[in-house]
């Protein structure tokens, strides 16, 4: 299975990949110069750059970018820091296919300030999540979930430090989610938006 990682920025989840030695066959950023581009090239990954800029819409450039990954055999597309909200279209075209990782234990805090949010309210807990992404645009980060990690808060917290807690949290939770899917041991039960690891055969639509 072909995997593809969007990025917007650093890409420090991109190398957490790269170091746990999952193949990554694309990296697409919708920044040019993006950090996440250089760490992709240092590793011999392909890079593409689809910047809105570049296209009459959203709609038009997320086109553009399925069909440059269907056409390099991607069959898991992973975000990794990648800030914008993919179309509809988008979604559909891989659906089921798509993972996020996210800055909180959802479904608490969602949104682009998790680690703010949860430090404005003054929770003991927070984490990061690799979920699912789904259509429902108007309820961003709520499909269904894969992995959790908690990460505590401590009374001296600030936005900063609490962000590097929660990103070396990611960086250990992204590369398993990952692995789950590529090995086949993660799926959604049926009629539910749960998700399952470890798949029994009777769940994995195998005869």
């Amino acid at each position: 299975m072909k995997v593809a990682v969007l990025v917007s920025g650093n890409g420090s989840n991109l190398q957490a990949l790269i170091e746990d030695g999952i193949t990554v066959d694309a990296v697409v950023s919708n920044v040019p110069g993006a950090r996440a581009l250089e760490r992709a090239e240092a590793a011999g990954i392909a890079t593409a750059v689809f910047d809105a800029a570049d296209y009459p819409s959203r709609e038009a450039r997320d086109t553009a970018l399925a069909d440059w990954l269907n056409s390099r055999g991607i069959a898991l597309v992973v975000l990794a820091g990648y800030m914008h909200i993919l179309a509809d279209a988008f979604v559909q075209r891989f659906s089921g296919r798509i993972l996020n990782v996210h800055p909180s234990l959802l479904p608490s805090f969602p949104g682009a300030h998790a680690v703010a949010d949860a430090l404005a309210h003054g929770v003991r807990w927070t984490g990061a999540t690799v979920h699912v992404v789904t259509s429902e645009l108007a309820a961003p980060d709520t499909g269904p979930i894969v992995l959790q990690e908690p990460v505590a808060l401590r009374h001296d917290d600030t936005v900063e430090s609490l962000h590097r807690r929660i990103q070396a949290a990611e960086h250990n939770l992204l590369p398993r989610a990952v692995r789950l899917f590529l090995e086949g041991r993660v799926a959604l039960a049926p009629g539910t938006r749960r998700m399952i690891v470890d798949v029994p055969e009777d769940l994995s639509g195998e005869e």
